[in-house]
């Protein structure tokens, strides 16, 4: 079976679902191809500061979150070792919304708030991508998408949303992430009584370790922990008594209680992974009409807390150029335009994904640097007490809104040529 698409975005995932979102309201509609039966949740939870909440109200999302998760303004940081407490106050974006500060919300219920945005025959499961190739039409590249049912698509515009092991990635020449030499483990809490806890971050670190909590609602709570290393083998409940025998034994009561609670369907572990700087700066982020986004073009370590971010921001920039190009060519998607518009996105994108996957890889040795002196002044001393706080001023970026489109460009965008 062949079929022709104005856009194909591959992978489900914040940054697919975003993307196609994005493109619905510039009036183009794309087709999200995902290799698995149903929407992923892997990672139970994310923490989403402003810059993700300013792409959320550019995709007319956020509100549908904002009532549900409540903002969280203050933290503390425990030294295990030493005893030692910081408190710590985040800072707020002052340039208007009370969504504009960091929440931690459900993955599943981000995705389903960005899916419930789409016509229901916009996400077609159970697509596995086999190859990629290129054709010329018109004078035109147009990308040619091969599933392995045997199906063939093509478009005039591919998006790899694919996440660290990106097809699209790899296609387009890009470098294999590379590991961090962390890992993670993350999971939510339940406590069907309720929990107690006020919503404040809960950190903790160790030589080479750190983990946290932060509550979702009364009864659920998000709890993560990275350390230095790999190989924690095993099933959900194995997973969870190394990290209470193992390596959160001399942790407060408070955090191994949070994990004693642990829903086992939610606990995952992960090898941490990256894509080196200068592969983002140097590499081949597109190829004419076909380009990257989320972690297919930019995987970080979660130090900054940028994953779920960026990849927000990354749908609506790449929305905007191509709803740019829609708009200035009479609501019609042009192949020979499309190119310069990836080409824009890209243009846009590339340092400030240099600088998110540098930052977080960064905040991440401070983390986890261990005991030695200078690794101590610079965490305790320096980072928590000055830097910590101010983290999402730092990585705040106001990714700008999308395009208005007329009725009449929104009814042309799907024509082809």
């Amino acid at each position: 079976m062949e079929m022709m698409e104005d856009v194909v975005i591959v992978g489900a995932g914040i940054a697919g679902l975003a993307t196609a979102v994005a493109l619905k309201r510039v009036g183009v509609r794309a087709l999200v191809l995902e290799r698995s039966e149903g929407l992923r949740a892997t990672g139970a939870a994310l923490t989403l500061y402003p810059n993700a909440w300013l792409a959320l109200d550019a995709l007319g999302v956020s509100h549908k979150l904002t009532p549900i998760y409540a903002l969280t303004s203050m933290g503390y940081v425990t030294n295990v070792s030493a005893g030692d407490v910081q408190q710590v106050h985040f800072r707020v974006a002052n340039n208007g919304g009370d969504g504009q500060g960091i929440r931690t919300v459900h993955r599943k219920v981000l995705l389903e708030a960005l899916a419930e945005e789409l016509p229901v025959d916009s996400i077609q499961f159970s697509s596995k991508l086999a190859v990629i190739e290129s054709e010329e039409q018109g004078g035109a590249s147009i990308a040619v998408i091969h599933l392995e049912d045997g199906t063939t698509i093509k478009s005039k515009v591919l998006i790899g949303c694919d996440g660290v092991n990106s097809v699209v990635a790899r296609w387009l020449g890009l470098a294999e992430p590379v590991h961090s030499g962390r890992s993670a483990v993350r999971g939510l809490a339940v406590f069907s009584q309720g929990h107690g806890f006020k919503q404040e971050v809960h950190q903790f670190v160790d030589a080479g370790k750190r983990a946290g909590f932060v509550p979702l609602n009364d009864r659920e709570i998000y709890w993560f922990l990275t350390y230095n290393g790999e190989n924690m083998a095993g099933d959900p409940e194995q997973i969870q008594k190394q990290v209470l025998e193992k390596y959160a034994e001399k942790f407060p009561s408070s955090y191994l209680e949070v994990v004693r609670h642990a829903d086992l369907s939610t606990l995952t572990w992960a090898s941490l992974k990256f894509r080196q700087p200068w592969g983002i700066i140097f590499g081949k982020l597109s190829k004419g009409n076909v380009t990257v986004a989320g972690d297919a073009m930019h995987p970080m370590t979660p130090d900054l807390g940028q994953g779920g971010g960026s990849s927000l921001e990354d749908a609506v920039v790449v929305g905007r150029h191509i709803g740019n190009s829609v708009k200035n060519n009479g609501g019609l998607i042009v192949p020979g335009d499309m190119a310069k518009a990836i080409d824009d996105y890209v243009k846009e994108r590339r340092w400030r994904a240099a600088f998110l996957v540098t930052g977080s890889y960064l905040a991440g040795w401070v983390h986890l640097g261990g005991d030695k002196w200078l690794v101590k002044f610079l965490r305790d001393g320096i980072f928590y007490k000055y830097l910590f706080g101010r983290i999402s001023g730092l990585v705040h970026k106001d990714c700008g809104k999308l395009p208005a489109m007329s009725f009449g460009d929104m009814d042309h965008s799907s024509k082809k040529d």
